[in-house]
C-alpha cells in the first residue's frame, strides 16, 4: 500500500525534476523535503496544501491515495464538458484541501419535500418556496443585487463563471463536502439567470451527488429526465416568486410594453415569464404562445430599457471566481496554514504581484 512520501515520489518522478528544483518549487529546502520523504518528519498540512496547489492534485489523493469521482470524471471526459470538469475539479479539490485546514463550504440548504409524494415538478416548487422563505426572512431578494453573490451570502454554494465555449450552460459539483455552481460566460444574461438557479435546485436536491452536468438546460431531451423537471421548476418559482409576480403584473397592465418591463424586473426571458403566468392562469395559452416568441433584446426595447440590458450582457460575459473560495483562500494564508501560493494561484496572479499588493493594501489600511 503506497504511502503519502510514495506519492509525493511519484510526482517528483512525473515531473522530470531534480529532488533539489521539485523542493524549491514547493517551497522546502532540499533537506527538509528528503527528511519528509524518508519518514524522518512528516509532511506538514502547509506543505500538501503547496503540493497539491503546485502538482494540481488533491490533498484527498496525497493523503489516501483515493482519487474523488469529479477527478476521474475530469480526466476521462472530452470537449466542452472537459473543460466544465476540469475547473470544477480544481475548485473542488481546493475546497476540500481549506476543508482539512479547517474551512468547511459554509453550505446552508432547505428542507427538501418527501420525493414520494409529490411531482418532480411538485418538489422543485416546495424547494424554492423554502428557499424564497429563508430569503424573506433575511429581509433579501432575488430581484435585488447580484444573483451570485445572495447564492453565496444565504445559501453558502460557491458560484463561479468561467469561459467554457457555446454549447454548454453549466454545472453543479457536490463532491469532497465542496458545493459548487459553474456557469458558462454568455451573451443572454437572462439564459445564465436561470441556468445558475437551475443548478442551485440541483444542489438543493442532492441530485446525482458529485457532479451533474448541464450542457444545455432547454434541451427537449432534457424535459423527460425527472431531475431536470424538478430543477426546472425551482428555477422558474425561486426567480419568478408568485406573490410578488401577482403584484407586478397587478401594479402595469399586461401589455406588450408591459410584459417586457416584467421581464427586466425580473431579469428573466420572455418564454420563461410566459410559461410561469400561464402555470399561474394569469394569461391563456395563446397569450403565452404569444409573448413567449418575444426575444430577450426585443423585450428590452418595447421597456425602454435597452441599455440596462447592454450593462447586464457585458456582465454575462465577464469570468468570476468563486467569492466564498476566494474568501476562505486568503483566510488560510492569513492564518499562517498555508503559503501565499495556493491564494495567487486561485487569483491567477504571480506570487510575487500578490505579495506586493497585500503589503500595499496593509499600508493602506486595507484599502486598494
Amino acid at each position: 500500500m503506497s504511502s503519502i512520501s510514495d506519492r509525493v515520489r511519484s510526482l517528483i518522478d512525473q515531473s522530470g525534476l531534480s529532488l533539489h528544483d521539485f523542493a524549491d518549487q514547493v517551497d522546502l529546502d532540499a533537506e527538509q523535503l528528503t527528511e519528509c520523504l524518508s519518514g524522518t518528519s512528516p509532511f506538514s498540512a502547509v506543505d500538501l496544501a503547496v503540493i497539491a496547489d503546485e502538482f494540481h492534485v488533491s490533498m484527498d489523493w496525497l493523503l489516501t491515495g483515493a482519487e474523488p469521482p469529479l477527478a476521474v470524471a475530469a480526466r476521462t471526459t472530452t470537449g466542452k464538458a472537459a473543460e466544465a470538469l476540469a475547473a470544477a475539479r480544481d475548485y473542488v479539490a481546493r475546497r476540500a484541501d481549506l476543508d482539512r485546514l479547517g474551512y468547511p463550504q459554509p453550505w446552508r440548504p432547505v428542507s427538501p419535500p418527501p420525493r414520494s409524494r409529490n411531482s418532480y415538478a411538485a418538489q422543485g416548487e416546495a424547494l424554492a418556496k423554502s428557499a424564497l422563505r429563508v430569503l424573506e426572512r433575511q429581509g433579501r431578494s432575488v430581484t435585488q443585487g447580484s444573483l451570485p453573490d445572495l447564492i453565496e451570502v444565504v445559501f453558502g454554494a460557491d458560484v463561479a463563471v468561467a469561459q467554457l465555449g457555446s454549447g454548454f450552460d453549466g454545472l453543479a459539483a457536490m463532491g469532497q463536502g465542496a458545493k459548487l455552481i459553474l456557469l458558462s460566460t454568455a451573451s443572454n444574461p437572462a439564459r445564465q439567470r436561470f441556468t445558475l438557479a437551475h443548478e442551485l435546485g440541483h444542489l438543493f436536491a442532492d441530485d446525482d451527488q458529485d457532479v451533474h452536468l448541464d450542457r444545455d438546460i432547454f434541451d427537449r431531451a432534457q424535459k423527460n429526465d425527472p431531475s431536470e423537471q424538478r430543477a426546472n421548476a425551482f428555477a422558474s418559482v425561486f426567480l419568478l416568486p408568485e406573490q410578488t409576480l401577482r403584484a407586478a403584473v397587478g401594479a402595469a397592465r399586461l401589455t406588450r410594453e408591459g410584459f417586457g418591463t416584467l421581464c427586466c424586473d425580473f431579469m428573466v426571458s420572455p418564454e420563461t415569464l410566459a410559461y410561469r403566468l400561464l402555470n399561474l392562469r394569469v394569461i391563456d395559452a395563446g397569450a403565452c404562445d404569444y409573448y413567449k416568441r418575444m426575444t430577450v433584446r426585443e423585450a428590452a426595447i418595447v421597456a425602454g430599457r435597452e441599455e440596462e440590458l447592454d450593462r447586464r450582457v457585458a456582465a454575462s460575459e465577464g469570468k468570476r471566481l468563486p467569492g466564498l473560495l476566494v474568501r476562505d483562500t486568503r483566510a488560510a494564508y492569513e492564518a499562517g496554514k498555508t503559503t501565499l501560493r495556493p491564494y495567487a494561484s486561485l487569483l491567477g496572479v504571480g506570487v510575487d504581484d500578490l505579495r506586493d499588493q497585500l503589503a500595499s493594501e496593509r499600508d493602506n489600511g486595507g484599502a486598494v
